[in-house]
């Protein structure tokens, strides 16, 4: 027996030997694995320049917020306006009782009838206002009166009454005989300001203190979208903001260092005898001219998105079975085009052909809980648990668990809000954290094992300390010897002490990059980061049907929680840890070549890891794990003869 436990040792060596050779050796021919980015390291701040990355960050976050809420509720006033029905009699105000009902924050709403002059109130008033107060709304109101007369749209500036701001949006009908106009509440920005503070650790946290952020000015800050170009009446789709370039004679780092700052970009991607440039102003027909005018070059074009035209292949028990040659990867909801720069840059719209969730495979979020009415995540949702209160739905009281539910699932192609990740995967809410946003280890661990318990397949943990809590790790454990795939956000202190549960080797730590595919400044980093994913300004839902765009690796870690559920959606055969090497294999290299301790083994790319995980024979990458594991196996038996 001793010598056939040896020989097959031996021969199993030889095999991972062979196996790694090709699996490592760089320039191995059809080596797969990351895409690498070069990039520098991240530098070096101070604690008081990290403040000051904060302050902007949060700063961004706010107006993009404001942005995303202007934007909605134009949205709503325009459907409301085109909508015929409401034209008839007594209509308008039951439909605008019910919209208010639905978004609170539409204090009031104006029905202008734009041929008559007649203007009806159909719905809200704001109660004790000083005479001043009233003047300045119905100055604003008249002014949108005034823009919808010449079938114009308007947004008044923020304006503020009682101490909450307000802001005035209006949209006119198609044929500019009907005007709809409300008075929005926009108390969700000092929300987004007071959460900000908090997740990126602005004020001591979670006791609440005095640190007072400074304003800044807007020209000083530049937001940085990828806004996606495509006509629907079209073949083609492209990035608007982009053009490829392969010059005559290679650029040297100088010519290529006077474009940058020609076109308002960062550093150009290469690959092959091409670059890729993304310019912070210009749209294409301007980066053309710039391009054909001074450079000359060989060819320009549009830096296409390719949609494929075959059936891909699909899990049997996947409802993204439906995709075929006319699949739209791009959705029609109203924000993604503009704001969610996120979901193209980890290559979420060509995933969507090979894979676009299951409802059999749950992805738990552990977290402030979840609103459960949203509309844009309606139906998105299995039975959750309040650990707080299990006498009590797991409601969201933060709007932190929210957001993150809908980076997972939120509704695509309904033609509102945000895109989630996820068409399909429902959602399990477990609330483990209060309405101050903080929880026990013991709440945690409670929230874990219930997901564990009732079906969830993956479990986002957008939540840390510094503390190892060995009954947070015994939990953890017992999600994956069940073979559930466990991923955490890495914290918000730009340090490299480790944070937990990230920092557990069965959890699937991530780490925050920005629409630049840098490190986000306030990301913690260190050896045991996993992976890293998009987690400033992102877009997504927040409280009482509104939007948000926050800031933080928990940001991050929901777009690789949804990943992981496309991935177990296509292949359910999968192991978690498969499920785990596939996300980390499978990555645009970002920092240094290879891991590294700011981006771990790089960006998550979707496409790529759902290309591999479709495969019908498992990936070269996860033959050396199933070695180890025929390994383990016939020593067991070797032991029991």
């Amino acid at each position: 027996m001793r010598s056939r436990l040896l020989w097959t040792i031996a021969g199993i060596s030889a095999t991972v030997g062979i196996l790694m050779f090709f699996l490592y050796t760089p320039g191995a021919p059809g080596t797969p694995g990351p895409r690498h980015a070069a990039q520098e390291e991240p530098r070096a701040v101070t604690p008081h320049q990290e403040q000051t990355i904060k302050q902007s960050t949060v700063h961004n976050d706010i107006l993009a917020t404001d942005r995303l809420n202007r934007q909605d509720a134009r949205q709503h006033l325009r459907a409301m306006a085109n909508n015929s029905q409401l034209r008839k009699p007594g209509q308008i105000q039951s439909y605008a009782a019910k919209e208010q009902r639905t978004h609170p924050h539409f204090v009031q709403v104006k029905w202008f009838q734009l041929d008559s002059n007649q203007a009806t109130d159909v719905n809200g008033k704001l109660p004790q206002l000083k005479p001043q107060d009233q003047e300045l709304i119905n100055h604003h109101f008249k002014k949108a009166r005034q823009k919808l007369k010449r079938g114009e749209a308007y947004e008044s500036p923020k304006f503020t009454v009682g101490g909450q701001p307000y802001v005035i949006v209006a949209e006119p009908s198609a044929d500019r005989k009907i005007g709809a106009a409300a008075l929005i509440n926009e108390a969700v920005l000092q929300k987004v300001s007071h959460h900000q503070k908090r997740n990126l650790r602005l004020i001591p946290y979670p006791k609440e203190g005095k640190f007072r952020v400074e304003s800044i000015h807007a020209d000083t800050l530049r937001d940085i979208t990828v806004k996606t170009g495509h006509d629907n009446e079209k073949a083609s789709h492209f990035y608007e903001n982009e053009i490829v370039v392969s010059f005559r004679n290679p650029p040297s780092e100088q010519e290529l260092e006077a474009i940058s700052k020609d076109i308002d970009c960062g550093k150009p991607r290469k690959l092959g005898y091409a670059y890729v440039f993304r310019s912070n102003r210009l749209d294409y027909k301007g980066l053309r001219q710039y391009f054909e005018k001074k450079w000359q070059p060989k060819y320009t074009e549009p830096h296409y998105i390719y949609l494929t035209n075959d059936l891909p292949r699909q899990s049997a028990r996947s409802r993204s079975g439906a995709a075929n040659s006319e699949t739209v990867n791009i959705p029609n909801d109203i924000l993604f085009s503009e704001y969610q720069w996120n979901l193209p840059a980890i290559e979420t719209n060509r995933g969507w052909d090979l894979s676009k969730g299951s409802e059999d495979v749950i992805i738990a979020v552990i977290d402030t809980g979840v609103d459960l009415n949203h509309t844009d995540l309606d139906g998105q949702f299995v039975e959750g648990y309040n650990v707080v209160d299990p006498e009590q739905q797991p409601m969201d009281d933060v709007g932190h668990g929210t957001h993150v539910a809908g980076i997972i699932g939120a509704l695509v192609n309904n033609g509102e809000g945000v895109a989630g990740i996820s068409w399909y995967n429902k959602i399990m809410p477990v609330k483990a954290l209060d309405a101050s946003g903080t929880g026990t280890t013991y709440a945690v661990a409670e929230g874990i094992i219930w997901a564990t318990d009732h079906g969830a397949k993956v479990i986002n943990m957008s939540l840390g300390n510094y503390a190892d809590s060995q009954f947070l790790h015994e939990a953890v454990k017992y999600a994956y010897d069940r073979d559930v795939v466990l991923i955490a956000a890495s914290g918000n202190d730009n340090t490299e002490r480790p944070g937990f549960p990230a920092a557990y080797p069965e959890v699937l730590a991530v780490a925050a990059t920005d629409a630049n595919m840098n490190r986000a400044e306030y990301s913690n980093y260190g050896d045991y980061i996993d992976v890293a994913a998009p987690g400033t300004n992102i877009a997504s839902t927040f409280p009482g049907n509104q939007y948000a765009a926050l800031s933080g690796t928990s940001m991050a870690s929901p777009h690789a929680a949804a990943m992981a559920g496309l991935i177990r959606s296509l292949n359910s055969e999968l192991t978690n840890q498969e499920v785990m090497e596939l996300m980390t294999t499978y990555t645009i290299d970002l920092g240094n070549r290879g891991r590294d301790k700011y981006y771990g083994n790089g960006q998550i790319d979707i496409f790529e890891a759902l290309k591999a995980a479709g495969n019908t024979q498992a990936p070269v990458q996860l033959w050396p794990q199933n070695v180890i594991n025929s390994l383990l196996e016939e020593l067991r038996r070797l032991r029991s003869e």
